[in-house]
């Protein structure tokens, strides 16, 4: 598995996705579009920001290690990982275990598909919320036609409870221009790591940003993404889980949602950091792909990794 968590001196990634999908529309669903799509406002994103968090010339690369169950490994050593940018082998210059406070952005499917599934969804959110540690902070941003942002970064849980509670599905889905907010809403967080955590039950049928757009902003922002798909998993999403470093889980049955969420819960709290000297010095603005390795332990258990897919160099 190809993931990877770019970071710049004071940020940090990450992005969380739930993503519940129905197989066919409900009879309530639109089937015809007539009103005009309003347009968000876009942003051309900065490349000079990274997206793997970089101290002066070390970068910093977050790293998730599953077992054969999905559980995360906890217990492994420096000696074990290798890292390769542009398949070139770096030198690890410093190893450790995080587990800080993170900035985590809701972004809540409130269309009209939704209808059935409003319970399992906010029951989720409440599960999830009861994971989370005091430092943590949290945003909402809710879409139909288009996307509102409904609830600016706070700490208490209840606002974000309050706000999935009152909403009325109603329309299309704007998923793709939702996400673009969410990630633009994330410059506003005041925690190193960052993450999303999209819920909708289906693709995208109302935006103006393409998938290419949404991947491009994704993989130049600070952020993480997870996804949960029920019976299937979004295109999008699986890819904007694999580009950031996120996970896409999967899930046939609204019983397995609460399973799902513990895990998710527990994987976004066990990162590894690694770090290293780049030994390319050009500050040439480029995509380098950066590669995580394990070394094949005695025991032979297969690992799965997890990682960002590389990070865009600082520009002169």
């Amino acid at each position: 598995m190809r993931n990877l968590l770019l970071r710049i001196p004071s940020i940090s990634a990450t992005l969380l996705c739930v993503a519940v999908w129905s197989p066919t529309p409900l009879p309530s669903q639109p089937q015809v579009k007539i009103a005009p799509r309003e347009a968000i406002p876009r942003r051309t994103p900065e490349r000079k920001r990274a997206n793997l968090r970089i101290d002066v010339s070390m970068v910093l690369v977050p790293v998730t290690v599953t077992d054969p169950t999905d559980r995360p490994v906890l217990d492994l050593a420096r000696e074990r990982f290798r890292v390769f940018e542009d398949n070139v082998e770096q030198q690890i210059a410093s190893f450790m275990f995080e587990d800080g406070p993170v900035s985590i952005g809701f972004v809540f499917d409130a269309s009209s598909s939704m209808k059935n599934r409003m319970t399992a969804s906010h029951d989720a959110i409440r599960q999830f919320l009861n994971t989370t540690s005091p430092d943590d902070e949290f945003s909402l941003v809710q879409f139909s036609d288009k996307p509102e942002f409904i609830t600016d970064f706070t700490r208490n849980a209840d606002d974000i409870l309050r706000a999935v509670a009152g909403v009325q599905p109603a329309g299309w889905t704007a998923l793709n221009d939702s996400i673009v907010l969410a990630a633009q809403q994330m410059r506003h967080a005041r925690n190193k790591r960052k993450a999303l955590i999209v819920l909708t039950d289906g693709d995208d049928n109302n935006s103006r940003y393409t998938e290419r757009e949404v991947r491009s902003i994704v993989r130049e922002s600070d952020v993480r993404v997870y996804s949960i798909g029920l019976m299937e998993r979004p295109r999008l999403l699986a890819d904007l889980a694999a580009d950031s470093g996120g996970r896409a889980f999967r899930v046939h049955n609204l019983k397995e949602l609460p399973d799902v969420i513990d895990r998710l819960g527990r994987e976004l709290r066990s990162e590894y950091m690694l770090g290293y000297v780049s030994t390319n010095a050009q500050n040439d603005g480029k995509f380098r792909k950066v590669r995580v390795e394990l070394v094949e332990s005695l025991r032979r258990i297969p690992l799965s990794l997890h990682f960002r897919s590389g990070y865009y160099a600082p520009a002169d």
